[in-house]
């Protein structure tokens, strides 16, 4: 962790809101994803592994929380503490719909899409498989725990593995990375805003809807083509409309030209 000296602006908006009650900022943008299917397409058939548009978003989400720093922080006892890294959480589907489990990609910033795909592959096989020493715990933890209880325990985990970075009631240090990403699409959505996990004090969420082919204007001409639409949830204590519209810049160029990440 490190540390700069906080606005004041920002220290009011730390002490004024709270998380998951109120201070959040939502963006929305449609991409033409065109050259990131061709793309995907390659990488396929080069490497013969399920590379899809979420591992693209999600590399490029990396790199833009890499040349954003300011979103790259917790809110930890009214006070901002700064991240060094960019590591990303992604949902994966582990029990046919009926459950969804985070897999964290550490540095994503540092991947190409093939890598995350290779690294979220992984960690969905361990959950799939039981073999995920953290989410075995916590999921006992959870089922067991009364509802009285859930609470404060919650309360005790928000601040020491989602503030703190450090291990609490079987859930790793910073569990969901300092952003995460969830494909809504391959649920039958089209978009969604996602709701904040209190307790993971995790900055910023991004959705990534279906890919639908609607009009766009390409050179002052209307032409169909393949557009996703990605919606974001910030938390506005960490997130101005100046950074998000700076993540919106980088993760949109990324998506347009996916081959720079490789």
């Amino acid at each position: 962790m490190s540390r700069r000296r906080t606005p004041i602006r920002r220290k009011i908006a730390v002490a004024t809101w709270r998380p998951s009650r109120d201070g959040r900022i939502y963006a929305r943008m449609e991409v033409d994803a065109s050259a990131a299917l061709a793309y995907l397409e390659r990488v396929r058939a080069e490497s013969g592994e399920r590379v899809t548009i979420t591992h693209v978003v999600g590399a490029a989400l990396g790199r833009a929380i890499r040349e954003v720093p300011e979103v790259r922080a917790r809110v930890v006892l009214g006070r901002l503490v700064e991240l060094d890294t960019c590591d990303v959480g992604f949902a994966v589907d582990i029990e046919q719909g009926s459950d969804l489990a985070p897999v964290k990609v550490l540095d994503v910033d540092r991947l190409s899409p093939l890598e995350v795909a290779r690294a979220v592959d992984a960690g969905a096989g361990r959950l799939r498989a039981h073999e995920d020493l953290a989410h075995r715990r916590s999921s006992g933890i959870v089922r067991l725990a009364p509802s009285w209880l859930m609470r404060p325990a919650l309360s005790f985990a928000s601040l020491v593995a989602g503030g703190l970075g450090r291990s609490a009631l079987g859930q790793p240090g910073f569990p969901l990375g300092t952003a995460f990403v969830s494909n809504v699409g391959s649920l039958g959505l089209d978009e969604a805003f996602l709701a904040p996990l209190p307790f993971a004090r995790t900055p910023v969420y991004l959705a990534v809807g279906a890919i639908q082919r609607k009009p766009v204007v390409v050179e002052d001409e209307v032409a169909v083509r393949p557009v996703v639409v990605l919606v974001a949830t910030a938390d506005h204590r960490i997130v101005d409309g100046a950074h998000a519209g700076q993540l919106a810049g980088i993760v949109r160029e990324l998506v347009l030209h996916p081959e720079r990440m490789d």
